[in-house]
């Protein structure tokens, strides 16, 4: 992973340098090398993702600028949105989301807690089956991600999301699927992490966002470095609103939308939010011209 954006660009090479100065230890061998076993530990997929997000982002910037009228993230991606808009240093952003990873994975014991997303229906309906067995129960789940307006990740005990997705299935779902995560993510289970991170937020030195972040929490632009620890710290235990994000970036008027980093999830979901949305993605060096072209409006 970042291989390819490394070998082509010396400020992407500084990234990943960067990185491992900032952490103590090559995460730049463990991306290009793996294992992959090795590289899927959230303490270490998480500023694995970041740096070649980053480093990414730096090599378009080297054939011009880049000047997006604002910018937004999925959960880790928000702290890819705020290095972008000049709210924080790369380097105390990737020691930051490295710690925010181990917290997060110490949070929970393994085994306990489950994420699984639910397809095919609205997400109060999600919302009012993670409620009704909530209530039930008496354990922890409810909406993690607000994916799309048919896709909503749930988390919480593993019991209760189990139980939860049979519910949201009776209630019309067509389908739901456990995912393989380490551990249940945005929900209260993580509040223990939540209270650890913000030690480290308050630490940093942070700017006002240029341009404004669309936050995880609010869905909101948010342009105020008082702000931002914060609603870093809630992110850790609120859901992701998505949809509601880039519901808001079009009732703005944002119409294009550019996804830079590993993958191509962001702009499929994108796809069934703002249907006429012009969307590009910067996933691989491969890809640096178009995304040149696309952010020059040709």
């Amino acid at each position: 992973m970042g291989r390819d954006v490394c070998e082509a660009s010396s400020a992407a090479r500084a990234v990943f340098r960067t990185a491992d100065e900032a952490l103590g230890f090559e995460l730049s061998k463990l991306c290009f090398e793996g294992p992959e076993e090795t590289l899927r530990q959230t303490e270490l997929q998480q500023p694995a993702i970041l740096t070649t997000s980053v480093a990414l982002l730096r090599a378009l910037e080297e054939s011009g600028p880049v000047e997006p009228a604002y910018v937004a993230g999925h959960s880790l991606g928000e702290y890819s949105a705020l290095v972008a808009a000049g709210a924080v240093g790369f380097a105390d952003a990737v020691r930051t989301v490295h710690v925010r990873g181990r917290y997060m994975q110490e949070a929970v014991a393994e085994g306990r807690g489950a994420m699984a997303a639910v397809l095919g229906c609205p997400a109060e309906v999600v919302a009012q089956a993670c409620e009704t067995t909530k209530n039930e129960s008496g354990e922890v789940v409810s909406p993690a991600n607000f994916n799309s307006p048919q896709q909503t990740v749930i988390a919480g005990e593993a019991r209760a999301v189990e139980a939860a997705c049979v519910r949201a299935r009776e209630l019309g779902a067509k389908r739901t699927v456990t995912l393989p995560v380490s551990a249940p993510f945005h929900c209260a289970l993580m509040a223990p992490a939540a209270e650890k991170l913000r030690v480290e937020l308050d630490r940093l030195a942070w700017a006002d966002p240029r341009p404004p972040v669309v936050t995880n929490v609010e869905a909101e632009p948010n342009h105020e470095a008082t702000r931002i620890p914060a609603l870093l710290e809630q992110q850790v235990t609120a859901p992701v609103r998505f949809t509601e994000m880039m519901e808001k970036l079009g009732a703005i008027g944002v119409t294009r939308f550019l996804e830079v980093g590993p993958g191509r999830v962001l702009s499929g979901l994108l796809a069934r939010i703002q249907r006429r949305s012009k969307r590009a993605n910067l996933a691989l060096s491969d890809d640096l011209g178009a995304a040149r072209e696309f952010i020059s409006g040709t």
